[in-house]
Parts: structure tokens; C-alpha cells; sequence
């Protein structure tokens, strides 16, 4: 029987849609990364852009590339990422989230958001490793999330990478289409974010809208920052945390990322 190696965690800012077709910084960095994955059996993704009343896994056979966007370029409606979906794992998936207290049901009808499959278009331009998601409650908090990353960790041992996919920053109301100036407080947060992961600090993490800079600035609602406390609960203290510096778009988007890779 081969052996697995233990699969790693990402967080990925996906930024705007548009990044499909504007990789910036961070696009060549993912397609680096990617090229050097080794023995992922599939990825799991969370995205703030499946929300439900409950937890739900996707086990679609086939899934679909979603354009749950309007207003862009005629370009990134074109594209697709066909990677076949992983009912297998999806099921194992919801038997461990179960296990952890919560409510969970299985959709064999949804497809990939673009929270999904527009980093994986750099990161993973073949399609080759299956893709499946799982969504986040509408009222997921804080520690439920990082709670939500602690109960799928026993699937990196099966070769999943487990894959937080939101933003550093996501203030669109200061969203610049032609001025890319980073805003000041983008930088601050974010570099306030740098330190705490990189000191494995989660209980400063988990009380971010409190603590760091610009908080509430930064995020007027937190979908977009769950993911990476999710990303942070399903690493464990074997990883070591690299920082993938993608830099600031549109002048508000931080594109910052983290990469946990197993070290034993």
C-alpha cells in the first residue's frame, strides 16, 4: 500500500475575478507552487462565495464552472476548469464535520464559484486534481470556523489539500479601477495578519475585528477572512508557514497568502 504524504494548507486572496486574467504577483507564484505539488489526491475549498444555512459538501460528479459575477470583461465569462469533482472524499468529508457537531448535508448539483476555480486556474492550469467544496453557514463566527479547519484535518493525511480561498482585505466600497496606490490601513492590516500568523498566534487571530489595525475597515463583513481561519485550523504545529507576497490591487485588495507546508 502506498503511503501519503501529508497534503498541504493554503490560503489564497482571489481578489477580483479578473485575476483569472491578470495573474499580478501572486499568479506565477501559484503556478510555481502548483508545479511542485506531490501526491494530492484532491482539494478542498472554502469559499465566502458559497454561503448556506448549514454546512454543505459538494459530491457533484462533474461540477461545472460557475461565472457568479457580472459586469467583467466578456474574456473571463469564456473561461473553464474542468477538474472532476471527488464525491469519495466529499462524503468522507461530511462524515468528519458531522463528527465535530455540524449540520451537514451533502449537494451533488453544485459547481465551482470562482472563489474556487479562479486561483486554481493559476495554480493548477491542467485541471488534473479533483476539486470539491465545502460551504460556509451564514453564520459562521470566528472559532466556528477555525473549528470547521480542526475537523477536516485528518484529510490531508489522504492527500487532500485543503485550500481557504478569500482576501486579505475586501473593502469594495474603495474598490479603484485605475488607481493602484495601496491605501495605507490595507498595509497596516495586512501586515498586522503577517505577524500573528507567522508567531502561530491563533488566539490573536481569532479576535482579529478587535485587535488588529483597520479591522472593521479592512473587512465590513468577514466572509472573506473565515476562510483564512479555516485555512489556520486545519494546520497543525508540524507545518511551517510561508508567506506568498502578491501585493495590493486596485488599491484596497490586499493579495497576501499563506502556505503551510508539512515539515515531518
Amino acid at each position: 500500500m502506498t503511503t501519503l504524504a501529508t497534503a498541504p494548507v493554503l490560503f489564497i486572496s482571489h481578489g477580483a475575478p479578473t485575476f483569472a486574467l491578470e495573474p499580478g504577483k501572486l499568479g506565477p507564484q501559484l503556478h510555481t507552487l502548483g508545479a511542485a505539488l506531490e501526491g494530492i489526491t484532491a482539494i478542498l475549498v472554502i469559499s465566502p462565495h458559497w454561503q448556506s444555512r448549514d454546512v454543505r459538501v459538494m459530491s457533484t460528479v462533474q461540477p461545472e464552472t460557475m461565472h457568479d459575477f457580472g459586469g467583467f470583461p466578456e474574456a473571463l465569462y469564456l473561461l473553464r476548469y474542468p477538474a472532476a469533482g471527488a464525491p469519495d472524499m466529499a462524503r468522507a468529508a461530511a462524515s468528519l464535520l458531522h463528527a465535530a457537531g455540524f449540520a451537514v448535508t451533502l449537494d451533488d448539483q453544485r459547481g465551482l464559484d470562482h472563489g474556487a476555480w479562479v486561483p486554481l486556474y493559476h495554480m493548477l492550469p491542467d485541471a488534473s486534481i479533483p476539486v470539491f467544496q465545502v460551504s460556509m453557514p451564514v453564520n459562521l463566527n470566528e472559532s466556528q470556523a477555525f473549528a470547521l479547519g480542526r475537523a477536516l484535518t485528518p484529510l490531508r493525511r489522504q492527500g487532500v489539500l485543503i485550500l481557504g480561498s478569500g482576501s486579505m482585505t475586501h473593502n469594495l466600497s474603495e474598490f479603484r479601477s485605475s488607481d493602484n496606490t495601496p491605501a495605507p490601513y490595507v498595509e497596516e492590516f495586512a501586515a498586522w495578519v503577517h505577524k500573528v500568523i507567522t508567531r502561530n498566534d491563533a488566539a490573536q487571530l481569532l479576535e482579529y475585528r478587535t485587535r488588529a489595525p483597520h479591522a472593521v475597515r479592512a473587512h465590513p463583513t468577514d466572509e472573506h477572512f473565515l476562510p483564512l481561519l479555516v485555512a489556520l485550523g486545519a494546520s497543525t504545529a508540524d507545518d511551517a508557514v510561508e508567506v506568498l507576497d502578491g501585493g495590493i490591487t486596485h488599491g484596497m485588495l490586499s493579495m497576501a497568502s499563506y502556505f503551510w507546508r508539512p515539515v515531518n
